[in-house]
């Protein structure tokens, strides 16, 4: 029975509720009931909804949806039912019906009841997540959430930082040019570790920090006249380039910048040039920006960045960005006003520059040369030298005077607080309970690197006993690495790419051997077809993507449905790893066919409200369909193409290593349980910096 289907009988359900049906108040903290009553309706009702809800905590959104129904047929209007219906539809896609009976649920609870609070800041979540474009705000400014001084009740953590650099997890590194160090600092603004270059030789003056395609970091040491090159884990590795004036020597190095293919571009300060190095043991191939009959000079280079092929660079005392192409032709000036005094540039979100002018941080369009002031001017101490996103999107500023790393998020991110939700309870060995939640942002961007001091687990207000905290959560199964389902386009156009789609298989374990594991390969034709295969065996996986030959699921079939192979396939991951994904191989599109039972919104909801990234890999000579496009960019995945020169294989492996949003407590409860028929409450609040937000879920314990 599809979603379709059903529909009637919630908007009847839904209708009953708005007639204004009696509504039975629940009694968990006394150890009650979860619906009030000791008529039959009321006990049929309480055995549904708690088959429901032993249903949703197992992820099987379908199921608890039937069961709830049922809960609503004897009890029409419960507003506990409603709230958990409304859930069960958030998870399966359908937005729209979620939103109506959380409507419905906030009324059954009433306008002043604490429940009602929660469910309006959830309505009013989803509601802006499906606005048009809600995350496009070119006003948009950040004000600052936090600090992370250099210097504090008179000890000394690190000093004059010069730049920062996201580490993917949550964490970030910072350069501190004063201390001759990179610090690694979590959200929290706590010192994690501390790199300080070669042994005994350690970094001299280190004053940018970048990292390569490669995964590699790269420091730049201002009076060491060259590049130190350290492991993703900051071990260092070796040197590139040394002091002088000559070609491959640097005379105080500062910014720096990594195009698409791992090339190095240094701004070489005392030369007044960038010098450009091959990441294969850092060869010098050319330097620019001298003056020449094409191009007035640098005065002061300072920031660099490369975008869509393109060399932007910035002039410290002139106050200009000029381009240049990858070989150091001179291309123009992108603007040359609007700034007073840029130092570092970063390739920025949404294909802008994000540039630390000295006392503030604006981001440049490319395309328009506009400056759009994310923050105002600072105070005469402060000397932004480096700025950069971390994970979670919030900005760290790198001020050098002012001897500390300023953290600023988005004004309507901060006034909106986090969007915390309780994904699943399990209480199996009662009185010890799991929880396990999820926290974003308003956008739906995770929010990753937080740790026990950012939560706080009550019941009925009061202090959970025993908390746990378990970490990220990658399923409470305590799965390893990252679970992966690939689907193959099964259409007239991927008919003659049988290689390439063997290759594409190939690529993808390489890519995830030691680090996950693909779980299902789907073929999408007119049915999806689950492919038999040994993971063990490689020729095995070759025939599973070069197709089984299933005639009756109309393989190679101008009806292929990408829709019905997407859901099978993301239904297969519910229950693993929370690192997993959908990896897609196909031509660019997603047939005639799709779509006919559901449309685009649906799809990409169900995927992001269960944290499944769409990855695209584009065989073939085809480009990526915009609706695709919109999958991916949607659910947090990636568009590549299968021959690219940096391959599949970086993308593949970044599955495991992006952190889900997710994490998982445990704690002993201290509540009645009434035989095992109340209905327990649970409460999780989460603070960062200045954010906050919290949600409220509860479980029934085993009946004795």
């Amino acid at each position: 029975m599809t979603a379709n289907k059903k529909l009637p009988r919630i908007i009847f359900a839904i209708a009953l509720a708005s007639a204004g049906a009696a509504i039975l108040a629940q009694d968990a903290a006394s150890g009650g009931a979860a619906l009030g009553g000791a008529d039959m309706d009321s006990l049929h009702a309480e055995e549904n909804f708690r088959v429901g809800l032993d249903a949703y905590n197992r992820r099987q959104y379908q199921s608890a949806i039937l069961s709830f129904e049922k809960a609503l047929s004897y009890r029409p209007g419960e507003g506990i039912i409603l709230d958990y219906m409304g859930k069960a539809y958030y998870r399966s896609g359908l937005e729209e019906i979620a939103l109506r009976l959380w409507q419905d649920a906030a009324l059954a609870f009433g306008m002043d009841a604490p429940e009602t609070l929660l469910i309006n800041n959830r309505i009013e979540v989803v509601r802006n997540r499906r606005g048009l474009f809600p995350a496009m705000n070119e006003n948009i400014r950040y004000i600052e959430v936090g600090h992370f001084p250099g210097t504090a009740g008179g000890n000394s953590y690190f000093s004059q930082p010069s730049a920062v650099l996201s580490a993917g997890d949550g964490t970030s590194w910072v350069a501190a040019y004063g201390s001759n160090e990179l610090i690694r600092i979590d959200v929290n603004g706590v010192i994690r570790e501390r790199r300080r270059g070669r042994a005994l030789e350690g970094f001299d003056r280190p004053y940018d920090i970048v990292r390569g395609v490669d995964g590699n970091i790269y420091v730049s040491e201002f009076r060491g006249g060259r590049i130190s090159v350290l492991s993703e884990d900051g071990t260092w590795l070796s040197y590139i380039g040394s002091k002088g004036l000559n070609d491959g020597n640097l005379l105080g190095p500062a910014n720096m910048a990594i195009d698409d293919e791992g090339y190095i571009y240094v701004v070489d300060y005392g030369n007044r040039r960038i010098c450009k190095f091959n990441p294969d043991g850092g060869e010098f191939i050319t330097s620019f920006g001298r003056k020449s009959d094409y191009f007035k000079g640098f005065v002061s280079p300072t920031g660099i960045a490369v975008l869509d092929g393109i060399v932007y660079v910035a002039d410290g005392i002139a106050a200009v960005i000029s381009m240049f192409d990858r070989n150091g032709l001179y291309l123009g000036d992108l603007l040359d006003e609007g700034l007073n005094a840029p130092e570092s540039m970063r390739a920025g979100a949404g294909g802008k520059l994000l540039v630390a002018d000295s006392k503030r941080i604006v981001a440049v369009d490319p395309q328009t040369a506009i400056v759009s002031e994310l923050t105002p001017a600072g105070n005469s101490r402060v000397n932004i030298l480096g700025a950069g996103a971390n994970a979670n999107g919030s900005i760290l500023a790198a001020d050098f005077d002012g001897n500390e790393v300023t953290v600023l998020q988005a004004m309507d991110t901060v006034a909106g607080g986090l969007f915390v939700q309780i994904e699943r309870i399990v209480s199996d060995n009662f009185p010890l309970v799991t929880v396990e939640l999820s926290v974003q942002d308003r956008l739906r961007n995770p929010i990753t690197g937080l740790d026990q001091h950012n939560f706080l687990i009550t019941e009925n207000g009061s202090p959970a006993a025993e908390q746990t905290f378990l970490g990220y959560g990658a399923g409470i199964q305590n799965g390893q690495g990252s679970d992966v389902v690939v689907v193959f386009e099964r259409s007239p156009e991927t008919r003659a790419l049988t290689s390439e789609m063997q290759t594409a298989i190939q690529d993808i374990a390489a890519a995830l051997e030691g680090n996950g594991r693909i779980v299902s390969i789907i073929s999408a034709g007119r049915m999806p077809v689950d492919e038999r295969f040994n993971v063990e065996n490689p020729a095995s996986m070759e025939k599973a993507a070069g197709n089984s030959g299933a005639v009756n699921a109309g393989t190679y079939s101008a009806g292929w449905r990408f829709d019905m192979a997407l859901r099978l396939a993301a239904g297969k991951l519910l229950p693993l790893s929370k690192k997993r994904a959908v990896v897609f191989v196909t031509s660019g599109g997603i047939g005639d066919a799709a779509f006919e039972d559901s449309d685009l919104s649906q799809q990409a909801a169900y995927l992001a409200n269960n944290g499944i990234p769409l990855y695209a890999v584009l065989i073939g000579e085809g480009e990526i369909s915009g609706e695709l496009r919109y999958l991916c960019e949607e659910t947090g995945g990636q568009m590549i193409r299968l021959y690219s020169k940096q391959g599949i294989g970086g993308a593949i492996r970044s599955i495991a290593e992006k952190p889900p949003a997710s994490y998982i407590f445990t704690y002993r409860s201290s509540l009645q349980t009434n035989f095992g028929r109340a209905f327990l409450p649970v409460e999780a609040e989460v603070y960062l910096l200045e954010n906050s937000g919290r949600d409220a879920a509860g479980y029934f314990p085993p009946l004795e």
